[in-house]
């Protein structure tokens, strides 16, 4: 059950209007790496988390409630940078501010280009926010991923809160208004607060290395192949221990030697590693088990609700 509250949660204010700006804060609106992409994206995903894991349920809905509100937030600005456009366009006077616009080479230039860029921002929009993209691209469900599993889901939010904080911090370069920077300002810094929230959920899962259920196999999960010609270039990815599974890196400096010699990797052992295919397989085994158990003891085989009322604390 939502319930909406008619204050916003940070107070976004405008200086002075600045169309050009509202076209660009679109991006966070109704792009791939906006404010309803992240909603929905953490919303979908709480749903199968909320029977066997409904901490974890809680807090996704409580991160997509928030981009909800961001999204209000957002929206509330680019309204506010239209300034009267609105009004504008429902004047039919020679002399509105609109025909204005269009006097002179360059301003009618202007407008055609920006036209040109997004044409149903203004021509369709009567000058509100729509939920497309910068560049006029529609909004979609194709932004969202959710793969059922906890260890991935939460590592694509990492990134997407990632990728959403460098379109803010890049956003502030394009306005000198400080109340709209201190807006973008604040939406940023949710985003890496959002980013620890998932790591530390994800920092829950114990393993969550490597994301799902099957573990890597020895014979290749340690190996690096220089694919690439010129000098060589060794760093933490292809020397030393691997970061998360404490395995030796091994170099393969002529890979298609290797892969002939070893009868197309058909033959390529484990090196670098005291894990052998046995023990994995072992490993898959064990983990599907507790996984799988764990879920099914939390979903109910027969009679089934959702909610309970008043709601049991978790």
């Amino acid at each position: 059950m939502f319930h909406h509250v008619k204050e916003l949660q940070f107070n976004a204010r405008v200086s002075k209007p600045d169309p050009k700006f509202a076209s660009m804060l679109l991006e966070q609106f109704g792009g791939a790496n906006g404010e309803l992409a992240a909603a929905m994206q953490y919303f979908v995903q709480a749903f199968p988390a909320r029977q066997p894991y409904p901490d974890k349920y809680d807090m996704l809905m409580d991160i997509a409630t928030e981009e909800f509100s961001h999204l209000e937030i957002v929206g509330a600005t680019i309204q506010m940078l239209l300034g009267p456009v609105n009004g504008e366009l429902k004047d039919l006077a020679e002399q509105s501010e609109i025909m204005q616009l269009l006097k002179g080479k360059a301003a009618k230039e202007n407008i055609i280009h920006e036209a040109m860029v997004n044409p149903q921002f203004l021509v369709l929009s009567g000058g509100g926010p729509t939920l497309t993209n910068s560049q006029g691209v529609p909004w979609n469900a194709a932004y969202v991923n959710a793969n059922g599993d906890l260890t991935v889901d939460l590592r694509s939010n990492i990134a997407a809160e990632s990728r959403a904080k460098i379109v803010y911090e890049y956003l502030m370069q394009f306005t000198d208004d400080p109340y709209v920077k201190e807006t973008l300002r604040f939406l940023m810094t949710r985003e890496v607060a959002h980013g620890q929230m998932f790591e530390a959920a994800l920092s829950t899962i114990k393993p969550n290395f490597p994301p799902g259920i099957r573990q890597s196999d020895p014979r290749y999960s340690n190996s690096y192949f220089n694919m690439s010609s010129g000098p060589e270039v060794r760093g933490p990815w292809n020397e030393g221990q691997t970061p998360l599974m404490g395995e030796e890196w091994v170099y393969v400096d002529d890979p298609l030697k290797h892969v002939i010699e070893s009868n197309g990797m058909t033959d390529h052992g484990p090196r670098g590693t005291d894990r052998t295919v046995k023990e994995t397989d072992k490993q898959n085994m064990q983990l599907s088990e507790e996984r799988s158990g764990h879920i099914k003891s939390s979903v109910p085989k027969g009679e089934n609700q959702w909610s309970t009322y008043p709601q049991k604390s978790m």
